[in-house]
């Protein structure tokens, strides 16, 4: 499957445009993930275990993305978009989420 953010694949010709497909992800930030990951945020540096999970999101959303295109018969996604949100629980606790959609097209 190719995927590219453009709205072309240089060297290739569209044969056909399927519609839009998306992923989306949605994965629990643990506790102490989110207490470490503020102490790195007060002193500097890099949160690794929140790098690793959204990582983690948008593979899970990527690969939802590409099934849903292979579904349709599409062998590229083009003009791909992707959002990452956390969303705040009441419980002070945190999710993140990661969405992508794209173009499912038919390139030769």
């Amino acid at each position: 499957m190719l995927l590219t953010t453009t709205s072309s694949l240089e060297g290739k010709t569209i044969t056909n445009y399927y519609g839009i497909v998306s992923g989306e992800a949605i994965l629990g930030a643990n506790i102490f993930k989110d207490f470490f990951a503020g102490i790195r945020d007060v002193i500097g540096g890099r949160s690794g275990s929140y790098e690793k999970e959204l990582r983690k999101a948008k593979d899970i959303a990527m690969s939802e993305m590409m099934a849903a295109a292979r579904e349709l018969g599409a062998n590229a996604i083009i003009g791909i978009d992707i959002d990452y949100e956390t969303i705040s629980l009441a419980n002070g606790g945190g999710m993140l989420m990661v969405a992508v959609s794209g173009t499912a097209v038919r390139v030769e």
